[in-house]
């Protein structure tokens, strides 16, 4: 059993209730109508807009104050969620509709943006784990020859052996050629989870011949790439529900169980991977440049509900940001003190300018803000002692990523997104423009 850490010490509820810490920069001082914001926002989705279906009453509030009347952003706002079951466009048009303002796909990360730059892969032939559209997803992404686990399944029906429902009737005759599975990429939890487990695990087992012989002593393994580590998340249910780190567990437990040998990622996307924050600042980036800004964006806040995912990965990427200086490319993109053998390594020696420009943040701070809507809900009200700590015993993180109770500390706790918002602007000394609209 791994070490048990107090987590979140002496945490600051702010609020109606308390008085907001300022924190002065250098050249930071805005009025209403006289200098563009120099931050931007970086919003969880689950259990800060909404849980599950159903929105949070707060959202709708915060996000009117984000915006003009015209429905325009004051300030580059991006959604980075750990969800992976659809297509950006797809869940741009669920949060227009839950928040009442408009939002393009260009706003929204999924856990699976990042892999775009990880092109030393495109062209290879990857077997897709997860639900929903997610060979449009793949080939949305730049992968050329994705196919999916049912597909694998289909072609050799006597690999899927759990329900004996599904068992096949008559052995097929003869053996289907399948090319070689080249990489596996673990988009999010599936609906059958023996299935999956099983056809990755022959995967990994034979070099990417699924109906061969297992050879345990084949090592390492085909690449394997997995977005969203979320052990669990909220919707409408009362308690946290499985999510796809649940999964990802069972799956490194059953390789190690059979071979003795540790599972390995080429990559671990979604948060907290600080891959995935670049990925997240470069989208701010790039909305600062369509809204004609002509300051850098120094300051981003990321509001989430998960101190294991939200907090870890706005507080390691703030490390990253004050630890790695920007003119060392890409391949220094690696995750600082988390201890993972995590990056995001572009091989192709001939980038492309989008590339480039992703290397190099513009922002100097990532800050924390942890709502109590969802995954860390006290449930009590705000107390008005802001000495009240929190504390985890658990360790929820992934194996990959160490335990640093610096890096699970919020940097504000708040009741909801709203307050969140409110508690940003007085941070920032921002005053909405008149013209916008009022909550």
């Amino acid at each position: 059993m791994r070490a048990l850490w107090p987590l979140c010490r002496g945490l600051r509820f702010l609020g109606t209730r308390g008085s907001v810490r300022r924190e002065h920069r250098a050249g930071v001082c805005l009025a209403a109508d006289e200098q563009q914001p120099s931050f931007g926002l970086l919003f969880d989705i689950d259990g800060v807009l909404v849980r599950g279906k159903t929105p949070i009453p707060a959202a709708r509030k915060a996000f009117q104050k984000l915006v003009d009347s015209q429905g325009k952003f004051l300030m580059p706002v991006v959604f980075v969620t750990n969800a992976g079951n659809c297509l950006r466009q797809t869940k741009a048009d669920q949060l227009s509709n839950i928040l009442d303002v408009p939002i393009s796909q260009d706003q929204v990360m999924m856990s699976h943006s990042p892999l775009r730059i990880f092109k030393q892969y495109h062209d290879k032939c990857v077997l897709v784990s997860g639900q929903g559209p997610v060979l449009d997803i793949a080939k949305y992404l730049g992968f050329s020859n994705p196919i999916t686990v049912d597909s694998v399944r289909e072609s050799y029906p006597f690999l899927d052996m759990v329900d004996h429902s599904r068992r096949p009737k008559i052995l097929p005759s003869t053996a289907v050629d399948l090319p070689r599975i080249e990489a596996v990429i673990l988009f999010g939890e599936p609906v059958r989870w023996e299935t999956n487990l099983q056809i990755i695990i022959d995967v990994l087992l034979t070099g990417g011949y699924p109906a061969n012989p297992h050879q345990p002593d084949n090592y390492p393994h085909v690449p394997l790439l997995a977005c969203n580590m979320d052990l669990m998340w909220m919707s409408e249910a009362r308690s946290p529900r499985f999510g796809h780190g649940i999964f990802m567990v069972c799956l490194e437990n059953i390789y190690k169980k059979i071979t003795g040998k540790e599972l390995k990622y080429e990559v671990l996307m979604g948060k907290p991977s600080a891959v995935t924050y670049h990925y997240a600042e470069y989208l701010i980036r790039t909305k600062a440049l369509e809204m004609q800004w002509n300051k850098p964006v120094q300051t981003l806040y990321a509001i989430g509900d998960n101190i294991m995912s939200d907090i870890y990965g706005a507080n390691l990427y703030n490390r990253y940001l004050q630890e790695v200086n920007c003119r060392k490319g890409p391949k220094a993109m690696v995750q600082a003190g988390s201890g993972a053998q995590v990056a995001a390594v572009v091989a192709d020696e001939e980038e492309s300018a989008w590339d480039s420009e992703l290397s190099c943040p513009s922002a100097t701070w990532c800050k924390s803000v942890l709502v109590c809507t969802g995954i860390y809900n006290p449930h009590t009200e705000v107390p008005a002692d802001p000495s009240v700590s929190v504390t985890e015993t658990v360790f929820h993180g992934h194996r990959d990523f160490r335990i640093d109770p610096a890096l699970v500390e919020p940097g504000y706790v708040v009741p909801d997104v709203n307050a969140a918002v409110d508690l940003i602007f007085q941070l920032e000394l921002f005053t909405p423009t008149p013209g916008n609209r009022t909550a």
